[in-house]
C-alpha cells in the first residue's frame, strides 16, 4: 500500500459518475493522493452498493472498468469491496435457490439453519449469543419454490443474504472473484464485515477463533497469488485490530476518531498519546467513513464517562449533530456509531478541523480521507431529511460545479497542501517518534535518514505548528502553506 494520503469515496459522489471523478482528482489532487478506495461500484440491490449482485461487472450507471483502469493509469493505487459475509438477495445464486431450494445447485451457497444448527433449529438461548446490531433475529423465513420453508441466515439488510463459507461452491465463487477484482486493477482488497463470516453453533458468531484465522488465511493467499493484499474490515474492540497486526495483516484505525475528538474537545491529548504509543503501525489511520463515527472502537482506551462526553460533546459542540439522528427514527438501528460528518462534528471549524487533519497525517499509518472529508463537509440536513437515512448526512453528492466552489475554500485549499506533504515528503518512509512533551501539547516526529518531519500541536490553544526538513542547503522549513497562521478554537 503506497504511503500518502488516499481517498475514500463512491463511484458517483464527485461529479457524478467514475470518469468525472477521474477528471476532478487528475486535475486538483494529482499530487495530494496516491491511492483512491472506490466503495462498492457493482450492480447492487441495496445498501448503496453493498449487496453486490455480482462482482463480474461495473454498474453502468458509474462507467465501465476501462474508467476504473483510468485511476490506476493515473498512478492510482486502487482500493476494491469484496463482501465476504453476504450477496444479494437479487443475484442469480440466491433467486435460483429461492426457486429450486433443495433441488438449486447453491443449496449450500448460503446458510439454512436446517442444517446449521444441531437438531435443525436455533434455541432462544442460541439466538440471545448471537452478536448483532440489529433489533431482529438474523434470518428471514421464507418458503421456497419447492414448497419447503427455510430460515436463511441475514446478519444485515434483508437485501444481503449471508454466504456458507463452508461450501467448496461458495469458496470457488469467492476465489474466483478475489482473483478477478486484482487482474483488474485491485492493489488491496477490503474484506467488508469480516469479522461476520465466521459462524458456529453456540458461538455468537462473530470473530470466532480459532475458524475467523482459517477463513483471513485463505483469503489473503488467494488474494496475494494474484498480486493483490487484503485488508480486514471490523468495527470492534480496538485489541481485534491488534490481534490481527500480530500477524501482520494490515488494519484499520477506527478509535482515533473519538480519541482525536476528546483531545480536542478536553484540550487533554494524553489518551491519544496512550494509543500512539501502543496502535499497530502497519494501519490505515481514517477520522470519517460512508458509515458513523465509531464509539465501540475506542472502548477501554477512554472510560465510559470519557466516551459519554465525548459523545455529549458532538450533540453540544457539533454543527447540526443531533440525538435524534441517531435513532430509529432515521433509520439508525446501530449503537456503535454516531451519524456526522468530522468536519461538522468540529462545529464547522476550520482551525478545529485543520489541526484534526493534521496530527492524523502525523500518526502512525496510511492516512484515508473521506470525500466529505476532503471537501470540509457539513452535514447535509436536506439529504438527511429526504430519506430519513441517519448515515446520509454525511453522503452528499457533489456536482462537479459544487466542487469548484468547495476548492476556493480555504480549509479545502489548506487541507490539500497539507495532504501534499504528507504523500510526498520523504519523512514519513521513515521512523515514528512521539516526543515527550508538557502534558497538553503532543509532539510528533518522523525521521528517514536525513529527512524529518515534525508537529507540535498545543491542545490548550488549539494551535499546532508543522516543520520539516527541505533541500539540504534550507535546512529546517515550515510547511509553506501554513507558515506564520494561527489555527485556533
Amino acid at each position: 500500500m503506497q504511503n500518502g494520503c488516499h481517498l475514500i469515496t463512491y463511484p458517483d459522489s464527485m461529479g457524478g459518475n467514475i470518469s468525472a471523478l477521474r477528471e476532478i482528482l487528475s486535475a486538483h489532487f494529482a499530487d495530494a493522493l496516491t491511492g483512491v478506495h472506490i466503495l462498492p461500484f457493482y450492480p447492487s440491490s441495496a445498501d448503496r452498493g453493498f449487496a453486490p449482485l455480482e462482482y463480474a461487472a461495473v454498474e453502468p450507471a458509474f462507467g465501465s472498468w476501462e474508467d476504473m483502469d483510468g485511476l490506476r493509469r493515473d498512478g492510482l493505487e486502487l482500493t476494491f469491496d469484496f463482501m465476504i459475509n453476504h450477496l444479494s438477495r437479487q443475484s442469480k445464486q440466491f433467486q435460483d435457490f429461492l426457486t429450486k431450494g433443495s433441488n438449486s445447485v447453491y443449496r449450500d451457497f448460503f446458510i439454512r439453519f436446517s442444517q446449521f444448527w444441531p437438531g435443525g433449529e436455533a434455541s432462544d438461548e442460541d439466538l440471545a449469543k448471537i452478536y448483532t446490531r440489529k433489533p431482529r433475529p438474523p434470518y428471514l423465513e421464507l418458503e421456497l419454490g419447492s414448497g419447503e420453508n427455510e430460515k436463511v441466515w441475514c446478519t444485515f439488510d434483508e437485501e444481503q443474504i449471508d454466504l456458507n463459507l463452508a461450501s467448496p461452491e461458495t469458496r470457488r465463487f469467492v476465489e474466483e472473484n478475489l482473483t478477478a477484482l486484482c487482474r483488474r486493477g485491485a492493489a488491496t482488497i477490503r474484506l467488508d464485515a469480516f469479522a461476520y463470516a465466521s459462524k458456529q453453533p453456540g458461538s455468537d458468531c462473530f470473530f470466532v477463533e480459532p475458524d475467523v484465522w482459517e477463513i483471513l488465511e485463505w483469503a489473503a493467499k488467494t488474494v496475494e497469488a494474484a498480486g493483490g493484499e487484503v485488508l480486514p474490515e471490523i468495527h470492534e474492540h480496538y485489541t481485534i485490530q491488534q490481534k490481527l497486526a500480530d500477524r501482520g495483516y494490515w488494519v484499520y484505525d477506527f478509535a482515533l476518531p473519538m480519541l482525536l475528538l476528546q483531545a480536542i474537545y478536553d484540550r487533554d491529548p494524553s489518551r491519544l498519546k496512550h494509543w500512539f504509543s501502543i496502535c499497530p503501525r502497519k494501519q490505515v489511520t481514517t477520522l470519517d467513513t460512508h458509515d458513523g463515527i465509531g464509539v465501540v472502537d475506542v472502548r477501554d482506551l477512554l472510560s465510559d464517562e470519557e466516551i459519554e462526553r465525548t459523545k455529549n460533546n458532538l450533540f453540544t459542540k457539533g454543527a447540526n449533530v443531533k440525538r435524534i439522528y441517531n435513532t430509529p427514527q432515521y433509520n439508525n438501528l446501530d449503537i456503535y456509531q454516531v451519524n456526522c460528518t468530522y468536519y461538522s462534528a468540529l462545529g464547522d471549524d476550520d482551525a478545529a478541523y485543520l489541526l484534526a487533519r493534521a496530527i492524523q497525517f502525523f500518526a502512525p499509518g496510511i492516512p484515508q480521507v473521506y470525500y466529505v472529508g476532503l471537501l470540509a463537509g457539513k452535514n447535509d440536513i436536506e439529504l438527511l431529511e429526504q430519506t430519513k437515512n441517519g448515515r446520509d448526512i454525511n453522503r452528499h453528492s457533489y456536482t462537479e460545479e459544487e466542487i469548484r466552489r468547495e476548492l476556493e475554500r480555504p480549509v479545502v485549499r489548506r487541507l490539500r497542501e497539507l495532504m501534499i506533504f504528507r504523500s510526498t515528503h520523504p519523512a514519513f518512509e521513515g521512523d515514528f517518534n512521539l516526543t515527550e512533551c508538557e502534558a497538553h501539547t503532543l509532539e510528533i516526529e518522523w525521521r528517514n535518514g536525513n529527512h524529518r518531519a515534525r508537529i507540535k500541536a498545543d491542545m490548550r490553544t488549539g494551535t499546532y505548528r508543522i516543520e520539516a526538513s527541505g533541500p539540504e542547503e534550507e535546512g529546517l522549513i515550515e510547511l509553506s502553506a501554513l507558515a506564520n497562521d494561527e489555527f485556533r478554537l
